[in-house]
């Protein structure tokens, strides 16, 4: 008998309505995919096909959908938040302005129902993970947005999720600064070994952290429509390896012959 699966979706499609006369957006066309305990798994695909969305849903912000969606075997849904502990980081940090790093950090642990005997434990091993030690008592605004979006995955790690859903985390970011960020990403990885499925349109990083790369066409209805198995590719990664590079190559044409011209996107 096969394990199960950490994320199972299985014909999921969305259509977000119109106004009027409109027939409305269809988000999502029959998408059908899983995810084994402990991947990381990278969602690639164009703006627009749909990668936002699936998080939503998976995330239970969104349960107005066709198909089924499910975390740990347990349908998802606004009403099933304990079907597994899941975090999600989003494009932008979200962190609370008039709370300090370490008071963000906290309300996340409460909200998870973990005793407050481990936040201090806990919130001292995810700072010091993301080199944000010294600064657990500023506030977010005296942060640069680099640091404020390691704070935010700080957070996310810090209720030790076995699910950890993130939208493009370093899109806003430059590259500097998210190299250093996905690096550190998959060392907190390593620790924690959560199911990580990571929404990107961005080839190398797609190739550079994932097991799996899932690929998406182009909206409206966007589906899936290639699977690139990057686990022969050894980890730890470094950014000066040629196989890196040129396996992202190769992922950008395969990308290509399905969605077109990068240039039209």
């Amino acid at each position: 008998m096969a394990n199960a699966a950490s994320i199972e979706i299985n014909q999921v499609s969305k259509v977000f309505p119109g106004k009027g006369q409109s027939a409305g957006w269809r988000a999502l066309d029959d998408a059908t995919f899983r995810v084994d305990p402990g991947e990381f798994v990278c969602i690639l695909g164009p703006s627009g096909c749909g990668k936002s969305t699936l998080l939503n849903i998976l995330s239970g912000l969104d349960d107005q959908f066709e198909g089924t969606a499910s975390i740990h075997g347990r349908p998802v849904g606004k009403r099933n938040y304990d079907a597994a502990r899941i975090a999600y980081v989003f494009q932008e940090p979200r962190l609370m302005p008039w709370r300090t790093v370490r008071a963000n950090i906290e309300f996340a642990l409460s909200a998870a129902n973990v005793s407050s005997s481990q936040w201090k434990e806990r919130i001292d091993r995810v700072l010091a993970l993301v080199e944000l030690s010294d600064f657990g008592d500023f506030y977010p605004l005296q942060l640069s947005g680099g640091m404020q979006q390691r704070a935010s995955i700080a957070r996310a790690f810090a209720i030790e999720p076995e699910v950890l859903l993130m939208d493009e985390p370093f899109s806003a970011l430059d590259e500097l600064t998210a190299r250093r960020l996905r690096q550190q990403l998959l060392t907190i990885w390593g620790t924690f070994r959560s199911t990580v499925l990571f929404v990107t349109h961005n080839a190398f990083e797609a190739t550079f952290l994932s097991d799996r790369i899932l690929m998406m066409t182009k909206g409206p209805g966007g589906k899936f429509c290639d699977e690139i198995d990057l686990r022969e590719l050894a980890r730890p990664r470094s950014y000066e390896d040629v196989r890196v590079f040129e396996t992202s190559r190769t992922v950008v044409e395969r990308l290509v012959s399905h969605i077109g011209s990068l240039d039209e996107h």
